[in-house]
């Protein structure tokens, strides 16, 4: 049942993500197959859609990288690509345009970067939230306050 469990953990967790957007008025589209890297479109008027790719983490992923999301295929000038980020350990849902993620990594210090070599090479990866081992605790960083919760699902309008 484990394998069944975690083969199935990121489908399920883009139907949640999916009834928040409904959730919130958005009017969603779902794709069929993610070959392209979008799992589903809102329609924000008659002339603008929003391609949304959803990423989570399990709470049973180690501490900290329970809010970590590495070897994201972000491509440049998509304005109209999001990604939703969902981390159970943390209990929180981040909204992330596409841009702001390689914009960001582009700064020291922000907790996303490029990878330059490799097999994951001009892929990225975001922490957004940093585990304290002395505590056992896990606290969002408060750099990304702006794309989190209700704040990230407004970035949509």
């Amino acid at each position: 049942m484990k394998f069944r469990d975690s083969a199935s953990y990121g489908k399920r967790q883009e139907y949640i993500a999916v009834s928040e957007l409904l959730k919130r008025d958005f009017d969603v589209y779902m794709t069929l197959v993610d070959d392209q890297g979008i799992d589903c479109i809102i329609r924000i008027n008659e002339n603008r859609y929003l391609d949304i790719q959803i990423k989570a983490r399990s709470k049973n992923a180690s501490g900290k990288d329970r809010a970590y999301f590495p070897r994201l295929k972000v491509p440049e000038g998509r304005d109209n690509l999001f990604y939703i980020f969902y981390s159970e350990g943390v209990n929180a849902y981040w909204v992330i345009p596409s841009q702001d993620i390689i914009s960001l990594a582009k700064q020291k210090g922000t907790n996303v970067s490029q990878n330059l070599t490799g097999n994951s090479a001009g892929r990225y990866a975001l922490r957004l939230a940093g585990y304290s081992s002395v505590s056992g605790t896990i606290t969002t960083f408060d750099r990304f306050e702006m794309y989190k919760g209700e704040n990230g699902f407004e970035l949509l309008k």
